[in-house]
C-alpha cells in the first residue's frame, strides 16, 4: 500500500510541475537560436552559411543593468548533449545553474563560459547569484 502511495504521489508532483511549466509562456518567447519555443528548436543554433559543417555558434546571453538583453533564454537540449552557453555581464556578478549547482564569477565587462553534460532531465534556471534575477531556462528532455 506504501508502493502505491509513493507512486501516486509521485505521478502528482510530476503533474504539478508540468502544469506549471505551462503556465506563465507566451507564444512569443523565443529560444537561443531564434526560434519560436515550440519545442522543436533546440539550444544550439544551426551553422552558419560559410562555417564548416559540425561548427556551432554557443548562445550568449547579455545582462546589463542587472537583467537579461531580450529577457530570460530559452535553451532546449537533449539528454546526454552537452549544454553551452556564454554570459557576458557589464557588472560582476555570480552567475549559478540551479540543479546542476554550478557557479562562475564574470567579472564586470567580460564574459563567462558554460559548459556540461546535459544529465538531470527538467527544467532548470541560471541566475544572477546576487540579484537573483533568472537569465535562462535550461530544459532537458528525455
Amino acid at each position: 500500500m506504501r508502493d502505491v502511495r509513493k507512486l501516486v504521489l509521485a505521478l502528482l508532483v510530476v503533474a504539478a510541475a508540468m502544469a506549471l511549466s505551462a503556465c506563465g509562456g507566451s507564444d512569443a518567447s523565443t529560444t537561443a537560436s531564434g526560434g519560436t519555443g515550440t519545442g522543436a528548436d533546440s539550444g544550439k543554433s544551426a551553422p552558419e552559411a560559410g562555417k564548416p559543417a559540425g561548427s556551432e555558434d554557443v548562445p550568449t546571453i547579455v545582462v546589463r543593468n542587472g537583467e537579461p538583453v531580450g529577457g530570460v533564454k530559452e535553451l532546449e537540449y537533449s539528454a546526454g548533449e552537452e549544454i553551452r552557453f556564454r554570459v557576458s555581464s557589464d557588472a560582476a556578478e555570480e552567475i549559478h545553474v540551479h540543479g546542476y549547482d554550478l557557479m562562475k564569477d564574470v567579472p564586470a565587462g567580460g564574459t563567462v563560459e558554460f559548459d556540461f553534460p546535459a544529465e538531470l532531465e527538467g527544467i532548470y534556471e541560471a541566475e544572477l547569484e546576487g540579484l537573483g534575477v533568472q537569465i535562462v531556462e535550461l530544459r532537458i528532455n528525455p
